[in-house]
Order: structure tokens, then sequence, then C-alpha cells
């Protein structure tokens, strides 16, 4: 008897040890819901009378929505700062859920619009702070400052460069700049000319009429005559070639440091 009673404790003890122990295991709420529906219905019980028994079958259930595979609805927010590609100091934007809370609200770039934050926010006035124009402004200074723009230019015909020349290039590297936002250096450059070859100038494009950055270019010649066709550089944009003007020097130095 004794034995037996000894048996019977000794698994207890060691189970009241465990509950009484700390938890060590992280436990994190998962917001899941499925929606379920029997496969067969339970018999119905008599009114008054008690609920009958449910047997195997009825414990059979079919899927009929699993949220997790639902499109998760976009998230709105109220920028609090300058976000390229997406807006000014507040500006009201609606996101992706990924991107509102890894790339907007934890950085502190952003908050949820509440009618508070709505109001906040209506007439906000910006301080020691750069506005642009628009959404896509930053981003486009910083890939086409960072370009060789290959002018290519004949050399059998007398030309001097223009705005639609600088276009037609830009169009060649499939970026559209139209010819009233670009500005060419006010020396006129002639040609052809062969001690100009390779040499580079710098033009000046214009967002929106507002802002305004440097775009490097450099001069090539091309002939319809194959014979007489300069050979092409691999690679001519990563090194920087002899400036056509040299009060340029300043203008390279600074895009230079910004790579």
């Amino acid at each position: 008897m004794w034995k037996s009673l000894i048996r019977t404790i000794t698994p207890l003890s060691k189970t009241t040890n465990c509950l009484l122990s700390a938890e060590t295991s992280i436990q994190q709420q998962l917001r899941t819901t499925f929606i379920l529906k029997r496969r067969i219905n339970p018999p119905l019980s008599k009114k008054g009378g008690p609920p009958k028994k449910l047997r195997t079958r009825n414990y059979l259930y079919e899927l009929v929505k699993d949220t997790n595979c639902d499109k998760q609805a976009n998230i709105d927010l109220i920028l609090t700062s300058y976000v390229d590609g997406l807006g000014n100091v507040g500006d009201r934007v609606s996101v992706k859920s990924y991107q509102a809370y890894d790339q907007l609200l934890l950085p502190g770039l952003a908050v949820y619009a509440t009618p508070e934050n709505l109001e906040k926010y209506k007439d906000v006035e910006v301080k020691d702070m750069k506005v642009y124009s628009s959404s896509t402004a930053l981003g486009v200074m910083q890939v086409l400052s960072k370009i060789t723009l290959s002018v290519v230019m004949n050399k059998d015909s007398p030309w001097t460069i223009q705005p639609w020349h600088i276009s037609a290039s830009f169009r060649k590297c499939c970026y559209m700049v139209p010819e009233y936002a670009i500005s060419i250096p006010e020396k006129p450059i002639k040609g052809p000319n062969l001690d100009i070859e390779g040499k580079e100038f710098y033009i000046t494009v214009t967002i929106n009429k507002t802002e305004q950055f440097k775009v490097r270019c450099r001069i090539h010649h091309w002939s319809t005559n194959i014979r007489e066709r300069l050979p092409y550089e691999e690679g001519f944009w990563k090194v920087p070639g002899e400036l056509l003007f040299p009060e340029d020097e300043e203008i390279a130095k600074a895009q230079s440091q910004n790579k």
C-alpha cells in the first residue's frame, strides 16, 4: 500500500515543480482566424430537453476561409519628413503594411492618419528641412547627377551643340528629359573638331522649374563611313576625362566627392 502511494505522489511532486518554475519559452500572439463549417449537422434536441451527444462525424469540418491568405489592406500614413518616392512633410500616403512598419513608422518618418494627426499636420510649417517639388525629384537628381552622358556628334557635317542634342542623348539612355529643362554652357561648342574629342562639359537640368543639378557630358565624334569611325572606348564613364572648360573644375570635384 505504501509503495503504491509513494509511486503516486512522486510524479505529482515533479509536476508541481514544473508548474512553479519560471517560464522560459517566448509566447507570441498570432492573429490567425479560420472560418469553418460542419460537414454533418448535429442532431437537434427537443425543446427543454437535454442536448444530444455529438458523434465523431459531427466533429468533421470544412474550411470556408483562411484569413491568413487574405490580401491586407493598405495603411494610411502622414509623412513627418520628406521620403523619396512618396512625398513631402504633411502628405497623406497609402502604403503596404510591411513598408509602413519597417520603412516609415519605425524610423519615425510617418505617423498614422488619425483625426488628431490629420488636424496636427493640416497646415504644418516646414522649417530647416529640404522640400522638393515632387516625390521623385530627389531620386531623379541622384541618378542623373552620377552618369556620364555620351553626346555623339557627326564627324563629317558642321554642328553646334543645342539642347535637342542633349535631349536625344538622354533618350538613348532611356531617360526622357525635355529640351526646356536643359541649359547648355554659354560658350558655344562647335564641330567637328577632333581636339575636343573625349572632352567633358557640364549642363544644367531643371526639374519642375525648381530643382537644378549638373550632368556630366562627353563628346564623341561619329561617322557614317566605317573606315573613318573612331574606336569606341569601353567603360568611358568610369574614367574622368579632360574638361572642355577649365572653370568647371570645381563642379567636377564636387561631383567626384558625392559619388
